[in-house]
């Protein structure tokens, strides 16, 4: 290499990470855990591109001379904006309106993949990420929101979650809307921090929020965070909806209640009396729970919101137990197929962020990330016989076992069974011009040899005794392979 040559540092992007072959297989394997549940609820699979134009994004419309707030886009050489896909529901609601003649109505169907978010990253937040969705498009009934939740409870539990350690919280827009009529307020901004009040009823309980509804709070470190600057008599009229300790049919009559005089706020009730009787019906009461303090998407929902949550503590960055929280959710939003059409299209929909919800899992020791076994090794002593040692891997492949030969440089023994460790092989296949001549091979089992090596601490004994190595004729190869890569768990 040259002296003056100016070497590129390998850095990743901020906001990104590169996976490893147990955290893909960890993927891989919730991904097949959730997609059955998806299907066996009858939805099927639909994939759309990671780029989508600016404007079908919805949220992200070009105001500026360059639309990358929040994504990342490019200009397409016929001048339109072009953006990495932020969720997977706004491509959803493109696809349908532009494929909707050919497709049943209601539509229902699955989609995982990778999304891009161009904000600041964070511990624990990241610029891609995955996510698995389900929706139905075509279907205005609450029985659709209702499914989506039981059918999320099902997922959580196919991939190993315990019931008890999850719940899936429900609630109505239009509820919260109806607060805001109930109380009086109009403005924008002051309805924006009442409901982010609301939302962190979980962290900081009724006292927080109480608070954060009136004239503020003042957290442990001194900071204040200034409140919506309500009343006493409205603040209590929140703070009563949000009190869920009791019962789906005591909560829905606390609604009804408290917003006797908002029309919206009844259709909210409506929707969520329908929705526990649903639930309740199919025995799923237990799981999933109305709460009237869910509060998400408030540029996108229209009806029904819903939150998956987990209720395990789990270590976080500084190894201390805390719970998980929300690892997905959604809700009813029949405005945004309508974007593309005239009639209004209703909709509703769920997405488990799985980049979120693995993290989790491998906390709690649900998910395998062990290395997996690696293929078999066959060493090289002799190049000149490279067409040997290329049947030998070809007769393991045939017979459905994973092998490679090995390609490197060294013929060095050692170095290759050093090699063959790092891959993880269950076995090593070795074959001198002594063993070419008897028609015979040595195996070494290296999980059987690390066991028995456990016991030898001499150095010549070690070589005398060459724990887990074995000979065997070539034409008994595939069968004593066989016999390792099964007590290896391969």
């Amino acid at each position: 290499m040259s002296a003056d040559k100016t070497l590129i540092k390998a850095r990743l992007p901020r906001g990104f990470a590169d996976r490893g072959a147990a955290d893909i297989r960890a993927t891989e394997q919730m991904v097949s855990a959730i997609r059955k549940v998806y299907e066996r609820y009858g939805f099927e699979p639909v994939e759309t591109p990671f780029a989508e134009y600016t404007e079908t994004l919805g949220k992200f419309l070009p105001d500026q001379d360059r639309p990358n707030e929040g994504v990342f886009s490019l200009q397409d050489d016929d001048e339109q904006w072009v953006s990495l896909r932020y969720d997977l529901t706004a491509p959803l609601a493109r696809y349908y309106a532009e494929n909707h003649k050919a497709l049943p109505r209601p539509f229902r169907s699955y989609r995982f993949g990778w999304v891009f978010r161009n904000e600041k990253p964070g511990p624990g937040r990241f610029r891609q990420f995955m996510q698995f969705d389900a929706d139905t498009v075509g279907a205005a009934t609450p029985a659709a929101d209702a499914e989506m939740c039981m059918m999320a409870a099902d997922a959580l539990e196919a991939l190993g979650i315990p019931r008890g350690q999850y719940v899936i919280k429900v609630n109505s827009r239009k509820v919260l809307d109806g607060v805001m009529e109930a109380i009086g307020v109009t403005d924008p901004g002051q309805k924006l921090t009442v409901l982010r009040a609301i939302d962190k009823l979980d962290r900081l309980g009724l006292a927080g929020v109480r608070a954060l509804l009136g004239p503020g709070r003042e957290d442990e470190s001194g900071d204040f965070t200034k409140g919506a600057g309500l009343g006493e008599s409205e603040t209590d009229t929140i703070l009563e909806i949000l009190d869920n300790d009791s019962e789906a049919e005591d909560t829905i009559a606390s609604i009804d209640t408290r917003l006797a005089n908002s029309a919206t706020g009844q259709a909210g009730r409506e929707e969520l009396e329908q929705i526990a009787m649903i639930v309740a019906s199919s025995g799923y009461e237990d799981r999933v729970v109305i709460d009237p303090s869910v509060v998400r998407g408030l540029e996108y929902y229209t009806g029904a919101v819903y939150e998956a949550e987990l209720l395990a503590e789990i270590p976080n960055e500084k190894g201390q137990p805390v719970v998980f929280g929300s690892v997905g959710g959604g809700g009813r939003y029949d405005g945004l197929v309508g974007r593309f059409q005239k009639e209004d299209v209703p909709a509703t929909g769920f997405s488990i962020g799985v980049s979120r919800l693995q993290a989790a899992l491998a906390a709690l020791g649900k998910l395998d990330t062990r290395p997996a076994p690696g293929p078999v090794v066959v060493t090289v002593m002799e190049p000149e016989r490279m067409g040997d040692y290329q049947r030998f891997v070809t007769a393991l492949r045939d017979a459905g076992i994973a092998a490679e030969l090995y390609l490197g440089t060294t013929k060095n023994l050692g170095k290759q069974v050093k090699y063959a460790d790092k891959r993880n092989a269950p076995a090593v296949v070795i074959q001198g011009g002594d063993e070419k001549a008897r028609g015979v091979v040595q195996i070494k089992d290296l999980a059987l040899g690390k066991q028995l090596a456990e016991g030898i601490t001499d150095n010549k004994e070690w070589r005398e005794e060459r724990p887990g190595q074995f000979e065997a004729p070539e034409a008994e190869l595939v069968d004593r392979i066989r016999e390792i890569v099964a007590s290896a768990g391969a």
